[in-house]
């Protein structure tokens, strides 16, 4: 049997989830379609229910790209992403054993990626924690939701430099599924507050009033790359 267009969707949006794709990456039917080994009517399909999604936009003249998210989407999807998470904690009594279980073997999975040198495996399984969550709190339908907004937020922490350290990710997802085995849902909804916001807090948005800041830094000079060269912009072209 052949690959469908939701192998497709669920392919692009896994190397998402792996930083392998990047925000306004191309993704070209024909290139696709000769991939995956398959039509191109498949592939326009998958890459349609990614565009419904909000993963995926399509031009007509440059065709189909990854999202590329402004300030103001980014902002948009962290209120979304508290709305959602925060309430499926909310008023949650002590989760079944079985549910632990599986939150405490992901998080061994984190940690043991954490430990190798595959960036894209621990990429995926941080973000894939708040997904694998969302199952074990009982809502299918919220964590298809949240895989959107994951990948998003991947794609918004790719674009924006984001600091946040992934070490630091584990540790606050060990606190909140501790807080849960506990069965003290209060803790675990203030816990989930404060690690989307501090993952927001590390992104590197540009201020409102500059529109110029990503190009600023991106050609700001080396430091004591150049010592005897002047920092100014006008030797930037010496430079390159």
């Amino acid at each position: 049997m052949g690959i469908s267009a939701t192998d497709i969707s669920q392919r692009i949006v896994e190397a998402v989830l792996a930083q392998k794709l990047a925000p306004g990456a191309r993704l070209g039917e024909q290139q696709l379609a000769m991939l995956f080994d398959c039509s191109r009517t498949i592939v326009r399909e998958a890459l349609t229910r990614l565009a419904a999604r909000g993963i995926v936009t399509v031009s007509a003249r440059r065709g189909w790209y990854l999202i590329a998210p402004t300030p103001d989407e980014v902002r948009e999807a962290f209120e979304a992403r508290r709305v959602i998470e925060l309430g499926l904690i909310r008023g949650q009594g002590r989760l079944p054993a079985e549910a632990i279980a599986r939150l405490q073997q992901h998080l061994q999975q984190e940690q043991a990626a954490l430990q190798g040198s595959d960036v894209g495996t621990r990429s995926f399984l941080l973000g894939d924690f708040h997904v694998c969550l969302a199952e074990c709190l009982g809502n299918g339908l919220l964590a298809d939701t949240l895989r959107d907004f994951t990948a998003r937020t991947t794609l918004i922490a790719m674009r924006y430099q984001s600091s946040h350290d992934a070490a630091l990710s584990c540790q606050e997802h060990v606190a909140i599924v501790s807080a849960l085995a506990d069965g003290d849902s209060a803790r675990a909804e203030a816990l989930m507050a404060q690690h989307l916001a501090s993952v927001q807090a590390a992104l590197r948005l540009p201020a409102d009033d500059d529109p110029l800041q990503q190009l600023r830094e991106a050609l700001a000079p080396l430091p004591s790359t150049h010592p005897d060269v002047p920092a100014d912009p006008a030797y930037l072209g010496a430079l390159l």
